[in-house]
């Protein structure tokens, strides 16, 4: 239904506005009474061989909610019914911002994809941790921490210990995002010698809370820069990585090249990236010997996709286009196939 008809007809206006929409929808549901239960029975799949124990938390199953979609920790509770795993918020920045001029996102439908220009926008630490406060349900929470656009390169660890410290009592596990494409400048603290500075000093700072940390990547490194990754993740003793982010790339894309072309900048996400991934995955676990966690992200929309990340390397999965597209049901679609 949601395939056929739904998608089609939503699928009709600007995806950002669609976006606060559904969840505007979705938040007005949760608060008729009884309607809470009814949708977590009807999109939870229960089953102990579905748990997790990664990073040293229990997941109740491994399909979480990718960064991107909750930037604010506003729709936890509400997420949480949909029967996801585990739920990543932000990316956070120390101060509220903006982000990038609209439109912003856009649809390649037939791709199944979405190419994203989004630019770190969110409401700052202070608002994300006061959302947080508010939330009722125990689903896991990852933070997912950023720098503002106007904090120069040399100056982005202020930020990330900043955006560390607000959220640490409040969230499960944290991620580094250091590679999204929509931050001018941003993909340049993947190097080797800035990253590695900016998650020492994180784990220095984590040493009295023992929170795991996770590096985000971008699925554009050559297998030279993955090896980097390895060698920082095994040095820095970091828990480990999310692989992979949006994708500079447009190749092999369905959709006409010249509204590829009118689209313009930014990180292309959903089935293009799906075998990239992968491929990132299945090396990453294969360099290291699987000496650090992997949560594998990019292309997945089906039982399918998630056990190709799985038996690439990955110990949970996270979605985000798959949830545009395939709707509500994927947590439980692919649950439902994983347990059996």
């Amino acid at each position: 239904m949601y395939k056929k008809i739904v998608f089609p007809v939503l699928s009709q206006f600007d995806p950002e506005r669609i976006h606060y929409f559904a969840m505007g929808a979705l938040t007005f549901v949760c608060k008729i009474p009884g309607f809470k239960a009814i949708l977590r029975n009807t999109f939870e799949v229960k089953s102990q061989s579905l748990h997790r124990n990664f990073l040293g938390l229990d997941f109740k199953n491994p399909v979480g909610l990718a960064a991107g979609f909750d930037k604010n920790a506003r729709w936890i509770d509400e997420l949480d019914v949909l029967g996801f795993g585990f739920i990543e918020i932000g990316t956070v920045t120390p101060k509220s911002q903006e982000g990038n001029p609209k439109p912003r996102l856009f649809r390649l439908k037939p791709d199944e994809a979405l190419i994203n220009r989004m630019g770190f926008n969110n409401g700052g630490v202070k608002e994300v941790v006061e959302n947080l406060k508010k939330r009722n349900s125990e689903i896991i929470v990852g933070g997912n921490i950023g720098k503002n656009k106007l904090t120069e390169n040399e100056d982005a660890l202020s930020d990330y210990l900043i955006a560390f410290k607000g959220l640490v009592d409040y969230v499960d596990y944290f991620v580094v995002n250091v590679s999204s494409p929509n931050t001018p400048g941003l993909r340049d603290l993947q190097e080797k010698e800035p990253l590695k500075k900016i998650l020492s000093a994180l784990q220095i700072e984590n040493q009295k809370h023992q929170k795991p940390v996770l590096l985000k990547i971008a699925p554009d490194l050559t297998n030279s820069q993955l090896d980097d990754i390895v060698e920082i993740v095994t040095e820095t003793k970091i828990s480990g990585v999310i692989a992979t982010n949006t994708t500079l790339s447009r190749e092999g894309l369905k959709t006409p090249a010249q509204k590829v072309q009118e689209i313009g900048a930014g990180g292309l996400s959903g089935k293009p990236l799906r075998n990239r991934s992968t491929e990132v995955i299945r090396y990453l676990s294969e360099k290291s010997q699987g000496k650090f966690g992997i949560i594998g992200a990019g292309g997945i929309y089906t039982a399918e996709d998630a056990k190709e990340k799985l038996e690439a390397g990955a110990s949970l999965i996270q979605v985000y286009s798959g949830f545009v597209y395939e709707g509500p049901a994927i947590a439980k679609n692919i649950n439902n196939k994983l347990k059996k």
